[in-house]
């Protein structure tokens, strides 16, 4: 119906077929994504300098303090969650083959649940002592 033999205008053929709107909720999450770690970093770095030297035993006496371990957890979310999204805008950029890209998608989704749900685990365990 739109060939070259279409009555109708440019944008007439392009009308509805733009922006699915959701770019801007990525865009915002990333933004507060951001903002998060900004916070949490120094407390992070904070940690990690009083980590520097420890053993296990010292380590988990250190990761055993609710608060530090929180801190900990909420940086891991905020940053994979960070990730996921950075990577998931480069490859719905770049990555032009559909099939590919619903699999880079997944597989970026799958890798960065797979990093976040590593850590915490890690972080869990050493806290608990165990």
């Amino acid at each position: 119906m739109s060939g070259p033999r279409s009555m109708r205008t440019p944008l007439g053929r392009v009308r509805n077929l733009g922006s699915s709107h959701s770019g801007t909720t990525d865009f915002w999450r990333q933004r507060l994504t951001a903002v998060a770690m900004v916070l949490l970093i120094m407390p992070v770095i904070v940690i990690v300098l009083m980590l520097i030297g420890r053993n296990q035993a010292g380590a988990a006496q250190i990761l055993g303090s609710l608060p530090i371990a929180i801190i900990l957890v909420l940086f891991i979310i905020a940053s994979t969650w960070h990730m996921r999204i950075g990577m998931q805008i480069v490859i719905e950029d770049y990555v032009h083959h559909e099939k590919l890209k619903l699999a880079s998608v997944m597989a970026n989704n799958f890798f960065c649940i797979a990093v976040a749900l590593a850590s915490i685990y890690a972080i869990l365990k050493l806290s608990s002592g165990v």
